[in-house]
């Protein structure tokens, strides 16, 4: 991750932050507090803080409009809250405000894990070979343990509603679509009649991430194949947790494929475990039989085009901060043309026609 001045970004009320700060902070403020805006997310403007002895990461939704259930801070800081201590590493939960009269919004506060990013090929390029095989598998062996948690046994039993997540799913990232659209695509009901034709059973529910990419992971300096921190939980819930391997392989490029436009080839670099590999070894560690997984990656790709279309709409009308946003809104349709192309392959008749 890199950071930037605020100079010409939307400026965080420090003084207000500071005030609340010093009341909730354990030990207080030790300095003035400073904030820098965290490069390489799209979604939530992030930041780091410091005040001269100690720093954190602070997180808030969007500037501008919102679309109902999205980037919601509350979900995201009880989900890590809730993690801490498993075997899923997550940052430690520091502080939440819902008092929107601090910042505009609610925010919450999170631990500045010591990792290395490498979520974009250039990053990704300081591994070895041997050490980007060793964290796909990592990266592999980490959803399934997320996936093998009680939900109940870490206090997340009301966190969600497993029975009818995939069919509330396609309903909710319908309406996302028609409340970001910017231009009319036909492919979209092609995709949502298809998808609600062939809707799976679902046999595995637990918590799901949400956003499972190599760009939400921090690893060891001296280990690079091995993740220290998985972040971004803002779309966390309880539902199937296949959603979460059909965002695994769809962001999982592999050589020959067009890449997916957000990872940008990442995982076609050489030593990166295969798809299938990764999908074997999910598979393995969990200790399932996983069914055809086709209909779920599809519907990734359909939810990432949802996405990518909600921040071109909010980048439009000047609401997003940072850099990364040049040639957002082309991302739409490169992934409805990918979710439309693995339709056509599946296996499973419904989802082809």
């Amino acid at each position: 991750m890199t950071t930037s001045p605020l100079e010409t970004q939307p400026v965080l009320d420090l003084p207000a932050l500071d005030a609340h700060l010093r009341g909730v902070i354990d030990g207080g403020l030790v300095g003035a507090l400073t904030a820098s805006l965290i490069g390489g997310g799209r979604s939530n403007p992030t930041y780091r803080l410091a005040d001269g002895a100690r720093s954190w990461v602070l997180r808030r939704p969007p500037y501008g409009h919102v679309l109902p259930s999205a980037h919601d801070m509350v979900r995201e800081f009880t989900v890590i809250q809730a993690l801490g201590g498993t075997a899923v590493p997550v940052p430690r939960a520091v502080h939440l405000c819902e008092d929107i009269d601090v910042l505009g919004a609610p925010f919450y506060l999170m631990e500045l894990v010591d990792g290395v990013a490498v979520g974009t090929p250039e990053q990704a390029e300081v591994l070895t070979a041997p050490e980007r095989r060793r964290l796909g598998f990592d990266f592999a062996d980490t959803l399934a343990a997320l996936h093998a948690i009680d939900p109940a046994a870490v206090g997340l039993a009301e966190f969600g509603r497993a029975d009818g997540y995939l069919e509330r799913q396609l309903g909710r990232w319908e309406r996302q679509w028609e409340a970001s659209r910017t231009v009319p695509r036909p492919e979209v009901d092609v995709l949502l009649s298809r998808l609600r034709k062939s809707l799976p059973d679902s046999r595995f529910p637990g918590i799901v991430h949400g956003d499972v990419k190599l760009d939400n992971v921090l690893v060891d300096r001296t280990d690079r194949g091995r993740i220290v921190t998985l972040l971004d939980w803002e779309m966390a819930t309880l539902g199937d947790t296949l959603a979460d391997v059909g965002i695994m392989l769809g962001f999982w490029d592999v050589p020959g494929e067009a890449p997916n436009p957000i990872t940008r080839g990442i995982a076609a670099m050489d030593g990166f475990p295969t798809r299938s590999e990764m999908l074997e070894r999910y598979a393995a560690t969990r200790g399932v039989d996983l069914p055809d997984i086709d209909w779920y990656v599809v519907f990734a790709d359909f939810k990432m085009a949802v996405i990518m279309e909600g921040i071109a709409a909010r980048h439009a009308k000047g609401e997003t901060v940072g850099d990364g946003f040049d040639g957002v809104a082309d991302m739409t349709a490169t992934l409805l043309h990918r979710a439309l192309d693995q339709a056509g392959r599946s296996s499973v008749p419904t989802l082809r026609h």
